[in-house]
């Protein structure tokens, strides 16, 4: 069926008499008149003309400001990347690449945009308890049990509060892999702590065992945020404070007390054993020796004395009277050794008996001192002194 109307109208949007269809000045009251693209253009060059000198306003003058502006554009798309930083180029806001520190170039606005996060700051994030300050020591103002209280290996609930200290490695995955990297990097340290407290005795945890323990929950967590592509490193984690529960601590103090205790006494008996046993193996070994050597002493002495026996009877055998004479010298000879010697003039008639008092001195010093001391003799006419006194000279 057409469109007509009573009129005499050109269709449903006009009418007769009323040319310009649905938006014609014969539309009828009330309807929007569209804008006149071609006076927007003109007012538009004559806006630009005014700027521009005289002879300047034709298609050529228009190429070479349109050719300025393109090259400004282009310019303006070097930006520099500080040493501290990574440029990372978003190509209509998807991430592209990353660019080093220096002089770098992308596609102008809005084709690409840049962001220069920095990449080389450390970042400090606490588990356990919550600080103020900055640095490697803040200062600890609020203690968080929920995450701070663990199982140990040995079934003992332990307290540890640990701080992680990171960085940014890759700036493209920092910043579009994950969606809040602090918290990230928090629940991925604090996994990995609870599983390395899991497998580790309380003794140790609180003692020998944290150099060790730091390292293991470094390398974990450094796992764990290569796992998903995080860009991040994990320079250090430090343990802040390992204690056992507020509650119970004091108990543990007196039990790790008792401990020490018991360790004392027990280095103690072992350092006895260790001085006394030796000492006692180097007694019984010194009297083995000693019994040895005076064994090997009687047995040469006794197969001395027999082969002298033997040969004094052989040459008894063969000459009787000099081997009876010198025997009997050599008797004499060790009997008159230790006996007193004294010289009597042959000239003296009258003998004064001799009292042997050097001997009486000797053995009463002896028996007040224990030293034998050699004392000399007392001279009087007729006797010289000396060690000993051995009757000599004629007697009638």
């Amino acid at each position: 069926m057409p469109w007509t109307n009573n009129s005499g109208g050109g269709g449903p949007w006009g009418g007769g008499g009323r040319p310009g269809g649905p938006w014609g000045g014969g539309g009828g009251p009330g309807l929007p008149q569209p804008p006149n693209v071609d006076e927007l253009l003109r007012k538009g060059q004559d806006f630009v003309r005014r700027f521009l000198p005289r002879g300047f306003g034709g298609g050529k003058g228009l190429a070479i400001v349109g050719a300025i502006l393109v090259g400004l554009w282009l310019l303006s798309g070097f930006y520099r990347v500080q040493p501290d930083e990574q440029g990372v180029v978003l190509r209509f806001g998807a991430f592209n690449r990353t660019t080093p520190p220096g002089l770098n170039y992308a596609l102008p606005v809005p084709i690409e945009s840049v962001t220069t996060p920095r990449v080389t700051r450390i970042n400090r994030i606490d588990v356990g308890f919550r600080s103020q300050g900055e640095g490697l020591r803040p200062i600890p103002t609020r203690d968080v049990p929920e995450e701070s209280l663990m199982l140990t290996g040995d079934e003992n609930i332990i307290d540890i509060d640990f701080a992680v200290f990171w960085r940014i490695r890759d700036a493209g995955e920092f910043l579009f892999n994950i969606r809040n990297p602090e918290q990230t990097v928090k629940s991925a340290a604090e996994s990995v702590m609870r599983e390395v407290i899991g497998r580790t005795p309380i003794q140790p945890a609180l003692t020998e065992a944290r150099a060790q323990i730091e390292q293991a929950v470094r390398e974990g967590t450094q796992v764990m945020l290569d796992q998903y592509r995080a860009g991040i490193e994990v320079a250090q984690v430090q343990l802040q404070k390992v204690d056992p529960p507020a509650a119970v601590i004091d108990a543990f103090r007196d039990v790790q007390r008792a401990n020490a205790d018991r360790e004392r006494l027990r280095n103690e008996a072992e350092a006895f054993r260790n001085d006394i046993i030796p000492r006692a193996r180097g007694e019984a070994e010194r009297f083995v020796q000693e019994a040895q050597g005076d064994r090997e002493a009687r047995i040469a002495r006794a197969r001395g004395e027999a082969e002298r026996f033997t040969q004094i009877l052989v040459a008894y055998s063969q000459a009787r009277d000099v081997t009876r004479q010198r025997l009997y010298l050599e008797t004499m000879e060790e009997i008159l050794k230790a006996s007193p010697t004294i010289l009597v003039d042959d000239k003296v008639q009258n003998l004064v008996p001799f009292l042997p008092l050097n001997d009486l001195n000797r053995a009463r010093q002896q028996q007040t001192t224990g030293i034998d001391r050699p004392q000399p003799l007392p001279t009087a006419p007729g006797m010289l002194p000396g060690p000993a006194a051995r009757v000599t000279g004629s007697i009638r």
